[in-house]
């Protein structure tokens, strides 16, 4: 393994191998034919010595044979990475290109309320899928591939000790009558990181053992490798929907939105519970008309007994001032939708930062009317909440 930083541009030993990738979800390495391909060409993986070395380490190293290990002493200080300007011409090349292994420092349980009960540690952070409202880029800079975790077997342990803790759930709440719900899935997107690990087989096999609790992702990106895990009802998958002509414009190297729509049944029928996410609700002209014409095809398309348990969160879009400076830099048309400072007011998120959302009057009223579609258009369908 190369020491130091690196300088993403080759210096230093590069390891090579032939190998055809590890034993996890996915197909094999970059040079395979499995669904990674659609998603990683991965020439660099920068590396916490402890993370490399590890089990699940080792692991993603053999998924990508043939690219450069380069040492570094957190995945939090990566200047060629992090912080580099540069890097946001190449916004969602970097997110094909690289990976991250670090170690999961702190292991919290947070209290949530909103889409679950409890906020899980990150088993990854960063994504390879390239939304241009993503929050999570915030956090590192110009860069944000996915960051895999090494030591899961902690992250699965403190779980296991969280769900003890807690006991049956004696009250029902909006985000389920019975058991306790964790995110597993804050800041990355589980199906993806399925393809680089087994960190997302982990946590999934752990929940079916765990009559109390169940997992719960969010998604951009059909995996039907997922299909072969038997999560038993212990995990809800929620697929985040919008119309078809805001996806294409703002869900970069996603999964096209029929696809997921496709996908919700055979995720029913291999055991996952099948919920969806109205996210983010982009406010433009029009938008009313192309939620109708979603909800429409939902309702026409979504077999019976997906529609007999599903229920929905609407989350309303949130910016950043930062964020939309970089998608200047990359992406400058998803701004057109997204930086609307006539409809927008800033606001200080739980997390402490300053983001810009529609005014409080018009997103009451945005809510009311996608609601009010919702009950024409599908009635079937749960709202959970609506934030």
């Amino acid at each position: 393994m190369t020491s130091g930083t690196g300088s993403g541009t080759g210096d230093g030993a590069i390891r090579t191998g032939t190998g055809t990738g590890g034993p996890g979800t996915g197909a094999g390495g970059p040079g395979g034919t499995g669904p990674e391909r659609r998603l990683f060409d991965v020439r660099e993986i920068y590396a916490e010595p402890a993370a490399a070395a590890s089990p699940r380490g080792r692991q993603v190293l053999d998924r990508f044979p043939d690219a450069k290990v380069i040492a570094v002493p957190s995945h939090w200080q990566i200047p060629h990475l992090h912080g580099n300007e540069g890097n946001v011409a190449r916004w969602a090349r970097v997110k094909s290109e690289v990976v991250v292994l670090g170690v999961k420092k702190s292991l919290t349980t947070r209290p949530n309320g909103r889409s679950a009960d409890w906020i899980a540690p990150s088993s990854a952070n960063g994504c390879a899928l390239a939304c241009a409202y993503c929050y999570v880029p915030r956090r590192k800079g110009y860069a944000n591939p996915v960051t895999v975790f090494t030591n899961i077997d902690k992250i699965v342990a403190h779980l296991g000790r969280h769900v003890a803790r807690q006991g049956p759930k004696t009250e029902p709440n909006s985000c389920d009558p019975v058991s306790w719900v964790y995110d597993i899935g804050e800041n990355n997107d589980c199906s993806v990181d399925a393809l680089i690990c087994d960190n997302t087989a982990d946590l999934i096999r752990a929940f079916r053992h765990w009559p109390t609790a169940k997992a719960s992702f969010a998604t951009k990106w059909v995996n039907r490798e997922l299909l072969a895990l038997d999560p038993r009802g212990r995990t809800r998958i929620r697929f985040s929907l919008m119309p078809p002509a805001d996806a294409r414009l703002l869900d970069i190297r996603t999964s096209p939105v029929p696809e997921r729509l496709a996908a919700a049944g055979d995720f029913l029928a291999a055991g996952y519970e099948v919920h969806f996410n109205f996210s983010p609700v982009v406010l433009r002209e029009g938008w009313e008309h192309d939620w109708a014409d979603l909800l429409r095809r939902m309702d026409d398309t979504l077999p019976g007994a997906v529609k007999a348990q599903a229920a929905a969160e609407i989350i309303m879009l949130t910016h950043n001032r930062e964020l939309h400076d970089v998608n200047l830099g990359w992406h400058p048309r998803a701004e057109d939708v997204l930086w609307r400072p006539g409809l927008q007011e800033a606001k200080r998120s739980q997390n402490g930062a300053w983001n810009v959302r529609y005014r409080t009057g018009l997103k009451g009223a945005a809510v009311r009317t996608l609601r009010g579609l919702v009950e024409r258009h599908a009635p079937w369908l749960r709202i959970r909440y609506a934030f």
